[in-house]
């Protein structure tokens, strides 16, 4: 990328990185960008698991006041889990840190909302 620089000058800038090629479909420009910046997904995902989480604990606090954040974060892991499981279909979306990950925390949230609850209130 070229620029005009003072008296007729040029100045070169450099790109981050080079722009996905959006021909082969988006699946393809998310694989350019995931190569790219390997963080990506996982910032992704967790930004989802945060929304979720966040904004169910205050809907249920404006409407019964109080939060159950063991619900919540079950609800959270789970609907995380639901986007990360197609996501693994295409080779070199996601890696398995990510999905182990994501995988161990679903599973805890669910041991913390059961052992949270009595008998007879799950």
């Amino acid at each position: 990328m070229l620029t005009k620089h003072g008296l007729g000058g040029t100045q070169i800038k450099m790109v981050l990185f080079d722009s996905p090629n959006l021909t082969g479909g988006i699946d393809d420009a998310i694989i350019g960008t995931v190569t790219a910046v390997p963080i990506f997904i996982p910032m992704f995902l967790l930004f989802v698991f945060f929304v979720v989480l966040i904004g169910g604990a205050n809907a249920q606090n404006k409407r019964i006041g109080r939060m159950d954040i063991p619900m919540w974060a079950t609800i959270a892991s789970l609907s995380t889990l639901v986007i990360t499981l197609p996501l693994t279909v295409v080779e070199g979306m996601i890696q398995l840190t990510t999905f182990s990950t994501i995988v161990v925390v679903t599973i805890m949230s669910g041991f913390w909302l059961f052992f949270d609850r009595n008998k007879n209130e799950v």
